[in-house]
């Protein structure tokens, strides 16, 4: 039986004591994006800087598609952001032959656009810089030494870089569904649905291995076979020579990673300043690059729940690489009575839940 459980991956330090409300209404989770790219100011693409409440970024590309009368592969967007909270999100829109809108007819109460900016190319997948979160958690219960040594050893270690349970769907439900579509039980045809379930799937794969790694201490540790993932980049290298692989979405302009000087050394002094992390599986086709005693772990995970692996094998997906560690930038904190207000930036594709659940147990 799979099941998400994310409860039940493995914590750094132990599940937290402390305890606080968190998501009590949207403006309790405030989520910036910064794009990794300057506008150039002209071009066929709008880009439009979004702030949205209540709505998901699926419920934008419809409003956009309408409001431009453009069809929703027109409109591009770097990632996903959560519909129960106040975020800034970019969206670009290809108007070539087509009017040009008034897009500040768009504002509502749930939508403003803040800002509009031209651009030669479409917004992809990834293009993100970082997130800049402000998040209030309420009604904080527990230790404020405890908090403080928490949030302490986040910022000299991180955390491990799990998937967010939103990842899955609700209550598992993308989960659930790649697990009936590998048992040939439905036929998904909408590529975005079959997207989200393929990923939901390797993403469960994924949590197990880094939660291995994290109950053994090894989960920010160089092992010997290690995969190491260069950080900001697609590549990552093994002893014998070097490979060129996505972190998740592919990106325009991965390199190879010049072949490195691997002695212990050099690759544990790499490792403190964040140049290199260890890294887990994105399952699809082809060999794992790992060795060893990771690589015998990783194929155990895989063997342990093959319907996924499998599937995700006869779906067409290539093995890929994660980094098993995020950097928590920027972490600030401050208490005001009961509620504790945290800042802090992530690289894209990193979950800032996954910080909190480091913190504090979220109550209801």
């Amino acid at each position: 039986m799979i099941n998400c459980h994310h409860h039940q991956l493995a914590y750094v330090n132990g599940l937290p004591p402390l305890t606080a409300g968190i998501k009590k209404s949207p403006h309790d989770f405030m989520v910036d994006e910064q794009l990794s790219f300057s506008l150039e100011g002209e071009g066929t693409h709008d880009y439009l800087l979004i702030r949205k409440v209540q709505l998901n970024t699926e419920d934008v590309v419809s409003r956009l598609s309408k409001h431009a009368q453009v069809k929703p592969v027109a409109i591009g967007y770097a990632g996903l952001k959560d519909k129960n909270a106040i975020t800034s999100q970019w969206f670009s829109v290809n108007l070539a032959g087509k009017k040009q809108p008034d897009w500040q007819l768009m504002n509502d109460d749930q939508l403003q656009v803040i800002e509009v900016q031209k651009h030669s190319r479409k917004l992809k997948r990834g293009a993100i810089k970082s997130n800049r979160f402000q998040l209030t958690l309420r009604n904080f219960e527990g230790a404020r030494d405890d908090l403080e040594h928490r949030i302490n050893r986040i910022r000299q270690h991180g955390v491990p870089n799990y998937f967010g349970e939103q990842r899955f769907g609700r209550s598992d439900a993308n989960l659930r569904k790649a697990a009936k579509l590998f048992a040939g039980e439905i036929n998904v045809k909408n590529h975005h649905q079959r997207g989200l379930y393929l990923s939901a799937a390797r993403s469960y794969l994924f949590n197990q291995v880094l939660s291995k790694r994290v109950a053994e201490g090894t989960w920010s540790t160089v092992l010997a076979g290690e995969a190491c993932i260069l950080d900001g980049s697609n590549s990552f290298f093994v002893p014998e020579g070097v490979v060129t692989a996505s972190i998740e979405e592919p990106v325009d302009g991965a390199d190879v990673a010049p072949c490195p000087d691997t002695s212990p050394e050099t690759l544990m002094q790499r490792l403190e300043h964040w140049d290199i992390h260890p890294s887990g599986p994105l399952w699809g086709a082809g060999e794992l690059p790992t060795l060893a005693a990771v690589n015998a772990m990783e194929e155990q995970v895989a063997s342990t729940f093959s319907s996924l692996s499998d599937g995700l094998v006869r779906a067409g997906l290539k093995q890929q690489r994660r980094s098993l560690r995020m950097q928590v930038h920027a972490l600030q904190w401050e208490m005001t009575g009961s509620d504790v207000f945290l800042t802090f930036d992530l690289a894209s594709g990193s979950y800032a839940t996954v910080v909190l659940r480091e913190i504090v147990q979220g109550t209801g």
